[in-house]
């Protein structure tokens, strides 16, 4: 019973981070434009996502504009891009395989050992795909702190961490643990000793004596 628990855990924790790595993909907020410094400027608030530009007026107001040219973008935001998608996609499948391997589901109950392996094998999908959400997060936050703090870079043209990102660091976290959980109700490996062999019992003595 704890072994499926363990099991439910990490799925939960894992189809979490995936439904998160989604809404991060979604999400036009990974980064916001900075008011450091001298650009104090509020009226209006500048953001960019993985697909789109958009600009929010004080009033309410949002417009928003999509990347035309895919090949005249940032390589860093079109290697975020594929990963980000790479990592949903394994999700995806990570979902269907822990699925047949969880103790609570009928499938392949005739083949226990088949079973657990199927979800440990899940349990790994959902490993690899975390670390690509983590390292397309981590790669775009990394040129967002290089660009800001490049002396070349104007004051009004400096960005910040937005929402987005943050919730791709916590879905790709989700994913890494509610993986990691899975891969831990891998079966044991049990020693098997060979069954004894009987041995011949004596036949009871008849008490004569024989010359």
């Amino acid at each position: 019973m704890a072994n499926a628990g363990l099991q439910l855990l990490g799925f939960i924790l894992a189809f979490l981070g995936w439904i998160g790595a989604i809404v991060s993909v979604a999400l036009p907020q990974w980064k916001i434009h900075s008011y450091a410094g001298d650009n104090i400027v509020t009226a209006q608030a500048m953001y960019e996502g993985l697909w789109m530009s958009c600009v929010s007026q004080s009033t309410g107001q949002i417009q928003c504009k999509v990347f035309d040219s895919l090949l005249n973008l940032p390589s860093t935001l079109q290697a975020t891009r594929a990963l980000m998608v790479i990592g949903i996609l394994l999700g995806l499948i990570a979902i269907f395989v822990a699925t047949v391997g969880m103790k609570c589901m009928k499938c392949m109950e005739d083949d226990e050992m088949q079973k657990m392996r199927m979800a440990v094998f899940g349990g790994g999908i959902f490993l690899v795909a975390g670390l690509a959400i983590l390292v397309a997060t981590a790669w775009y936050g990394n040129r967002i702190v290089q660009e800001f703090y490049d002396p070349m870079t104007p004051v009004n043209s400096r960005y910040e961490f937005g929402q987005a990102l943050f919730t791709g660091w916590a879905a790709a976290s989700l994913c890494i643990l509610g993986g990691a959980l899975l891969c831990c109700s891998c079966p044991r490996k049990t020693t098997s000793y060979p069954t004894p062999r009987p041995y011949p019992k004596p036949t009871p003595s008849s008490g004569k004596d024989y010359v």
